[in-house]
């Protein structure tokens, strides 16, 4: 204990030096356990089920299909056929995400509803906290109407109270049971509010919709080439067990050629956020080497101007090894002691990103500081402070401490020698400064790279959007659905400051896609070929002048074609030219989703949708309209579920969102009103995770700007002070302050484009790794490179000028007595 009293006593008599390393060290060390705790939490650790390591999604391949990617959901008939014939799940179960309106509690509400078949519940694991989870007979159709509430929406609704087991809710305007309660501890993917059966009626289903995600668990001892293998199996049964929709031949299906494509569930839920995270915890890990040789050179000043008290000690008999412990647990207390600041700061830092951090990224809500984190924090600062606290243990205190009496005096700190050690770490710093700053400024080209790219709306902060679902319970007939919705898209547009309406199945980057088969009659398909798979979009007329999707060719849907269900299209751009060529020869042609539907004249052509964001490609449209006769087996559709996209200048305002309901509610008063936000907040979600990449590599790259230049600065202010006598002697002769201040930017400078020069090469090949989440810019941009080096060198001119100007205009009487 008495050495660290004599170290806390001699970092207390030098207050300057002990608050400038412990920020550098907290800010090094508690950046680095913030963005440990986001990875431990959302990569390491493993999820918040019971044996969450036998939990699977199940998905498949379909090489024989264009269109769709590399990763197919289930089907319902795929989910019967996986319950009644497997061999390697302990349970299997589907899930969908969506909404369900509640009527009879309060206002009209559609919180977020999970929908799950028999057995997903039970897969997962967590056992209810009151009642029971569903029964077959609960997901069976005929059977009373079943929910289960999560904790949160308990808690709301019914005030926690037990007796909620039991009472009926109006869910879709039909009565449901509750016969659960989820624990606190319970989390899904959507964040659900309520959890409901699906209900399959395995009587009415055919091959084919692959819109729900499976989850299974794997039996003891099962491996996932087994689980893949007996999937295989099962795919043969499927392909042949069940009937085809109509139209549809079963040697389409089979030349999909469907492939399981089993995956950990924990790989799905964190999907590509990796490189991402571990890129930022590459780039904050520079930033501590950068705080560490800070505080190394620090420590170098201050072990030098020990330098006597040193020698005398060793000539005194004190052993070198006990003095080197004596500086490396100095070294160690600074930063044990940094690092629990640095905690401090962690914990306010990951409180604001669970905060404001992007919905995108991955179990957010369970990102904190445990155990482990703590660990690493523990093992961080040990781990630094020995790493900078060697360096002038190395040079100071080696066996030959003894001989720096004899070269006392003023010409100890002449020698280049003493400045080497220095001089390296401020290179060291300035090219790790140079390589954050580089991964910043290529995150921000591509930002902007990004916000250039015309999505296919405009001015998105003019546009709200408002979802509504008309259930069949309240409106039967799909022309009395359509009816009410013009009825509200006119008192919508009568709103002051209200320019246009329309409504549609999905805004644009929504997310609610329906992707399917589209057939185009000039265009031959063999017996059993597949026809590429596009994305469709239900609208009514207005939409496009709505959103300020250009019209390229042709016409908008009119309310007589909805009316009148006049078999007809529009198609985006994109689609058209695959198709034919360019958007005046789509006029005129006839597609079809289905083989048993009507062919649909092709009308009008508008711009491309980047519906998937700006960084990915535009998908190809078929859009419909809202209601239209024989599709899908249905000889009447009408769009019951969807967004009124409104544009006005007053969007988001209290003031708006309130009259904008009313206008809804007057046509149904029943009908909730959900989703309510901007165009704008969606087209930012869309680039939230690039934001949040740019923004965490800016703070690094800001942080190693700032740690660099004070190194720089460091080094020229104490070269100054150790040639004041020198400075003085040279302006008594006759020497301009110009000149001398030449001399230290000179210096500074060498510092700095040596640095600059190592930093380019390391950045060169570090960046690459980054090219994943580059847009618009290559990994070796010059732009970037060269105005990042002029940032940079132009950063240390000023460092080193500041301390010279102040040098040379001291007194050089003064100057010579300050020896």
């Amino acid at each position: 204990m008495r050495p660290l009293r004599q170290v806390l006593r001699r970092l207390g008599w030098a207050p300057l030096f002990t608050t400038v390393a412990l920020a550098t060290l907290a800010l090094g060390i508690g950046a680095n356990t913030a963005i440990f705790s986001v990875i431990n939490s959302v990569l390491l650790k493993p999820l918040a089920y019971p044996q969450a390591d036998s939990l699977v999604g199940i998905w498949h391949t379909a090489p024989g299909v264009t269109g769709i990617g590399n990763e197919i959901n289930c089907s319902p008939t795929m989910y019967f056929t996986y319950r009644d014939q497997n061999r390697t799940f302990q349970n299997i179960g589907l899930w969908n995400g969506g909404g369900a309106s509640v009527t009879g509690l309060a206002e009209p509400e559609q919180p977020r509803a999970l929908y799950a078949t028999y057995g997903l519940l039970d897969a997962l694991g967590i056992a209810p906290k009151l009642g029971r989870w569903f029964s077959q007979a609960d997901d069976t159709p005929g059977s009373p109407e079943t929910v289960i509430l999560t904790y949160g929406y308990w808690q709301k609704r019914f005030g926690g109270e037990t007796s909620a087991i039991g009472r009926t809710l109006t869910i879709d305007s039909r009565p449901h049971i509750v016969v659960g309660v989820m624990p606190e501890n319970f989390q899904f993917r959507n964040d659900p509010s309520l959890i409901l059966p699906m209900r399959f009626d395995r009587n009415k289903i055919f091959l084919g919709n692959f819109s729900y995600q499976g989850i299974a668990r794997l039996k003891s001892g099962v491996t996932l080439e087994q689980a893949n293998a007996d999937v295989a199996r099962m795919l043969g049964i499927w392909i042949e067990a069940w009937p085809t929709p109509a139209g549809f031949s079963r040697e389409l299906f089979k030349n999909a050629r469907f492939g399981a494509a089993i995956q950990p569930l924990k790989r799905e839920v964190v999907g590509d956020i990796g490189p991402v995270l571990w890129v930022l915890m590459g780039t904050i890990g520079l930033v501590l080497l950068i705080a560490c040789a800070n505080v190394a050179n620090l420590l170098l000043v201050r072990a030098e101007g020990r330098q006597q008290e040193l020698a005398i000690r060793a000539a005194l008999g004190a052993g070198w090894g006990t003095i080197a412990r004596e500086m490396l647990l100095e070294s160690v207390t600074l930063s044990v002691a940094g690092g629990a600041l640095g905690l401090g700061l962690a914990y306010g830092a990951l409180r604001v990103l669970v905060a404001k951090g992007p919905a995108s990224l991955p179990r957010l809500n369970e990102i904190a500081i445990d155990p482990v984190a703590l660990a690493f924090t523990a093992g961080v600062s040990l781990l630094t402070g020995v790493l900078f606290g060697l360096i002038p243990v190395i040079k100071y205190a080696g066996p030959n401490l003894a001989t720096a009496l004899r070269g006392g005096g003023r010409s100890v700190s002449a020698g280049r020698e003493r400045h080497r050690a220095r001089n390296t770490l401020v290179v060291v710093q300035v090219a790790l400064a140079l390589v954050l700053l580089v991964g910043s400024g290529l995150m921000l080209r591509t930002f902007e790279a990004l916000r250039h790219v015309q999505p296919g709306f405009t001015n998105p902060e003019e546009i709200q959007l408002m979802r509504v679902f008309i259930p069949q319970e309240q409106v039967k007939e799909p022309e009395r659905v359509m009816r009410m919705q013009q009825a509200m898209i006119e008192k919508l547009a009568a709103i002051p400051g209200v320019t246009s309406v329309g409504f549609t199945s999905s805004a644009p980057m929504e997310g609610f896609n329906n992707n399917d088969i589209l057939y185009a009659e000039d265009k031959n398909y063999a017996v059993g070929q597949i026809p590429p798979i596009r994305r469709f979009r239900n609208i009514t007329p207005g939409y496009f002048k709505t959103v300020g999707m250009p019209l390229i060719a042709g016409r908008d849907f009119t309310w007589s074609d909805l009316y009148e269900k006049h078999p007809v299209a529009m198609v985006s751009d994109n689609l058209a030219r695959e198709m034919w060529g360019s958007p005046a020869a789509a006029i005129g042609k006839r597609i079809r989703a289905a083989p048993a539907d009507p062919w649909r004249e092709v009308v009008g052509v508008a711009g491309d949708s980047y519906d998937d964001g700006v960084n990915v490609k535009a998908p190809y449209f078929a859009y419909w309209p809202a209601r239209m006769g024989t599709f899908e087996m249905e000889q009447d559709v009408a769009l019951r579920g969807g967004a009124f996209v409104i544009r006005s200048n007053r969007a988001g305002t209290e003031s708006f969102l309130n009259e904008t309901r009313q206008a809804i509610w007057s046509q149904n008063a029943n009908l909730p009103v959900f989703l309510v936000r901007t165009l704008k907040d969606v087209y930012d979600g869309s680039l939230a995770r690039t934001s949040f990449t740019l923004v965490m590599l800016a703070i690094a790259g800001g942080m190693a700007l700032i740690l660099g230049v004070v190194g720089i600065y460091g080094v020229i202010a104490y070269a100054v002070s150790q040639r004041t006598r020198e400075i003085g002697i040279r302006m008594a002769l006759g020497a301009q302050p110009g000149g001398l201040q030449r001399m230290f930017v000179r210096h500074g400078l060498l510092l700095a484009g040596i640095g600059a020069g190592i930093g380019l090469a390391v950045a060169a090949g570090l960046t690459r790794l980054m090219t994943s989440l580059l847009f618009g810019v290559n990994a070796l941009d010059p732009v970037t490179y060269g105005g990042v080096a002029a940032v940079l060198i132009g950063a240390a001119a000023l460092a080193s000028y500041l301390p010279s100007r102040r040098a040379t205009a001291v007194d050089p009487t003064e100057a010579l007595r300050a020896e």
